[in-house]
């Protein structure tokens, strides 16, 4: 394990591994709730839909650990989970088994694009500065993911996001998770992030933010694996129809382009916490990174449980320690565990791991400094992708606004020889994106 793992290399031990892959898993908890709901919804059986998040995500993340050998935890990505639900199976008619197949291909086709080295390509041509942006822009949508599920902030009408109602359970048990992780964090107590959210967690119960458990065991239910490969009620295979039905193709390239630039973010995001970014902003081992997370999002439409993705949240597993793939050996194995008891996994609110995700955030924000904010021709578009992350709610979003503002400034200030051809490309693809979504 010492050796295949390089453990005493990146000064971590199995233990400081195992608990900052169960501070991942705590903190990935809640998609063990939230995508079974919305994949019934899509039409999936309750019992398949929990087996296959939490077998996929198990199996995919001990994939990424034992691969690609670097801290990051994957499961049925957010967002995505909400188009199959809302969108896509309205789309097929409401035949659940084609919207699988058109994550099944959009994933088989990144996975190509990986293979090819267009995906890696690509990262490479990204300005250093707007490397450093995305870093930066993902630190503040990880604190916004924390202060929203903490309840700190909640949507309105008149101001699109305000400050949440602070006698609420919700928020009380959102403010315990943030000040007990900063005040162990200071004083670095091993374990602060993983501690932060059992005290939360516990301070939720009286409360009754911490729910008692429906259940203790939940039985496996396998029937929706092969989900691209089953017919509807007319005997036509999910594939088939997405294969000739150019509005599905559409929303193939359309969730492709999001499932491209999210990881790359996410990669980025999780490689400064876990000591694997290069002073240029790139990701060490991103090749294997990324073959295992374009396999999974496949795997994902495979199992019906959606586009299997990297978590951004595996950013507080490595904040945490994490240095090496064991980390997401542990994870994995804490989520296959959990299809077997998932009422009990459950009950760990979003509200707690809000200090971890917030604590992570403000980690990430140093990066900032790194970024020239005199020189207009980068600092802008790295602006873009700083406020365009958290305002969109969207990692691709984000960096699409980034990426064509650098495009335009340097073509109109004639300096188009600063922008590399795989920019191009990207910027081009990105505008494809944003007149199809």
């Amino acid at each position: 394990m010492e050796q295949f793992f390089k453990l005493k290399e990146r000064g971590t031990s199995v233990g400081q591994e195992a608990r900052a892959g169960l501070t991942t898993f705590l903190a990935m908890a809640y998609i063990i709730a939230v995508n079974p709901a919305l994949m019934v919804i899509a039409g999936v059986p309750a019992n398949a839909a929990v087996t296959a998040t939490c077998i996929g995500a198990g199996i995919m993340t001990i994939l990424m650990g034992v691969f690609a050998n670097r801290p990051l935890a994957c499961a049925s990505g957010m967002g995505i989970n909400a188009i199959v639900a809302f969108s896509l199976t309205a789309l097929d008619g409401g035949d659940w088994h084609a919207s699988m197949a058109v994550i099944f291909i959009e994933g088989i086709a990144i996975l190509v694009l990986v293979l090819c080295g267009l995906r890696e390509a690509v990262m490479d041509a990204i300005p250093v500065p707007l490397r450093h942006a995305i870093s930066v822009g993902l630190g503040l949508f990880i604190a916004m993911i924390g202060l929203k599920d903490g309840g700190i902030i909640v949507a309105s009408e008149s101001t699109m996001v305000s400050l949440g109602e602070v006698t609420s359970p919700t928020f009380i048990v959102g403010l315990i998770s943030i000040i007990a992780t900063v005040i162990l964090y200071t004083m670095e107590v091993p374990g602060s992030l993983l501690i932060g959210i059992i005290i939360a967690v516990i301070a939720g119960i009286p409360l009754g933010v911490t729910a008692a458990p429906n259940g203790v065991v939940s039985a496996l239910d396998f029937s929706s694996f092969g989900a691209p490969f089953q017919t509807d009620a007319n005997g036509v295979m999910g594939i088939a129809k997405v294969i000739t039905t150019p509005i599905l193709l559409v929303y193939a390239f359309s969730l492709m382009m999001s499932d491209f630039f999210d990881t790359m973010g996410t990669a980025m995001a999780v490689a400064k916490q876990g000591d694997f970014l290069n002073d240029d902003g790139s990701v060490e081992d991103i090749k294997q990174i990324l073959v295992v997370d374009s396999a999974a999002a496949a795997v994902g439409g495979f199992c019906g449980a959606s586009s299997i993705t990297t978590f951004v949240e595996s950013s507080s597993g490595a904040a945490d320690g994490g240095r090496s793939g064991l980390t997401s050996v542990f994870t994995g194995i804490f989520f296959i565990i959990a299809a077997f008891f998932a009422p009990i996994i459950t009950v760990v609110s979003s509200a707690a791991t809000c200090g971890a995700l917030v604590v992570v955030g403000y980690l990430m924000m140093g990066d900032v400094v790194d970024i020239d904010w005199t020189k207009i021709t980068d600092a802008f578009p790295a602006f873009l992708i700083i406020a365009g992350i958290p305002m969109t709610y969207s990692i691709s979003n984000g960096i699409g606004f980034g990426f064509i503002a650098y495009v335009l400034i340097n073509l109109a200030t004639g300096k188009a020889k600063n922008i590399k051809p795989l920019m191009w490309v990207a910027t081009i693809a990105f505008v494809v994106y944003f007149l199809l979504v």
